[in-house]
């Protein structure tokens, strides 16, 4: 669990974006999103926190009303400040909820996940992006102090939930993964030329090793199986013959 204490401020999520290879991230989930939002429908769609500058991946999207829910206190892009852990919605009313790298720097990941559950009706749809444990950006989280000059650096502070793992806590949860998309195969170098030049990795690991990418995007579907209550079992009376019997005008006399 991540100390609220030192949990990375928004505007150090908000810097990493506007840089490089924040951008890199960025650039690859916008188009991975909006590729993926223009087939969600419904009337609520909620976004937790931010991804990058804009939200133009929503531009296509069908759902009606787009929500962005703070979850930092200072994104001039959010219409609602509020913890991931406690959001103020009523239950089964949001047919979209997107979860931009939100488990990766939440307190209690499990519980944001148990609040997307809550308010997502039956059939909802819940689209999570994350940082991908098993790979080189993975591997620089590991070799690189978390913290620098006493304060928390994002993204390698947040806690790196591989998509295995979480397809098994959505799994559980009643959920059933309907895609898992995967981008990002260049390491986390902070120069944009450096880059550049290794954009031939992108094609080779989505091929070779897509195991290996920095970022994932998991959509899952509610399921809510309807149970039919068993009531007591009646005894029921015997059944008459099959044979019924009519009245006959046999042996009647006749006037």
């Amino acid at each position: 669990m991540m100390n609220p204490a030192t949990s990375p401020p928004l505007t150090d999520l908000t810097s990493w974006y506007h840089g490089w290879p924040g951008e890199l991230v960025s650039k690859a989930e916008c188009k991975l999103l909006a590729e993926t939002t223009g087939g969600l429908f419904g009337y609520q769609l909620v976004q937790l926190g931010a991804l990058g500058p804009g939200q133009d991946y929503l531009a296509q999207c069908p759902v009606r009303q787009h929500t962005v829910v703070d979850v930092c206190g200072g994104a001039v892009t959010a219409q609602l400040c509020a913890r991931p852990e406690a959001l103020p919605i009523a239950c089964d009313s949001i047919d979209a909820v997107i979860l931009p790298h939100t488990l990766d720097f939440a307190e209690d990941p499990h519980q944001v996940l148990r609040e997307a559950d809550r308010i997502l009706i039956p059939e909802g749809r819940l689209l999570i992006t994350g940082f991908n444990p098993w790979s080189l950006w993975g591997l620089w989280r590991l070799l690189r102090r978390p913290f620098y000059r006493g304060r928390p650096t994002v993204p390698w502070c947040g806690h790196f939930i591989s998509y295995s793992r979480l397809q098994d806590w959505l799994t559980l949860m009643g959920f059933d993964i309907e895609r898992t998309d995967v981008r990002v195969f260049r390491p986390p170098l902070g120069r944009e030329s450096a880059l550049m030049r290794l954009a031939f990795m992108e094609r080779l690991g989505q091929r070779y090793w897509p195991m290996l990418a920095g970022v994932y995007m998991v959509k899952a579907v509610k399921r809510v199986s309807t149970l039919r209550p068993v009531g007591p079992v009646w005894k029921r009376a015997p059944a008459l013959g099959a044979r019924v019997i009519e009245p006959s005008a046999r042996g009647m006399r006749r006037g």
